[in-house]
């Protein structure tokens, strides 16, 4: 009489390093969201020799090159463009605006945008790249 064996195989998979991997995973895309600058519309600016950067809170102002104004990504006519820019200001304190306007643009685009700081006392700032 033979005896058989109820051995089957079963197959398995083995979960303990999937936790590593995972908290590897978000750490590596927490790490690479902070570098990223949400703030940014593409567009080519004008060049300059030297060149600052800010560690401070500021506020983007983003003109393009067809004229459309954005205020921190949000498209915003220009005819509401200071009543925004004063309403951002009052709930932060001691804001810089950097402007960032293409370099192909007219002059009279860029003082438009400017007297709007002039009238209200506000802190603009063109931003370059580098040359």
């Amino acid at each position: 009489m033979s005896i058989k064996r109820k051995r089957r195989f079963h197959a398995e998979v083995a979960t303990s390093s999937l936790s590593d991997i995972m908290f590897f995973l978000l750490l590596f895309f927490l790490i690479i969201s902070t570098l990223a600058n949400p703030n940014v519309i593409k567009m080519t600016l004008p060049k300059a020799k030297a060149n600052e950067k800010t560690n401070k809170q500021f506020i983007s102002l983003s003109v393009t090159e067809d004229k459309k104004f954005f205020i921190d990504k949000e498209p915003v006519p220009f005819e509401a463009l200071e009543t925004t820019l004063m309403s951002k200001m009052n709930a932060q304190k001691d804001q810089t605006v950097v402007v960032r306007i293409p370099f192909n643009l007219q002059v009279q685009d860029l003082v438009d945008v400017l007297q709007i700081g002039v009238k209200n006392n506000l802190k603009f700032v063109i931003a370059t790249s580098p040359k």
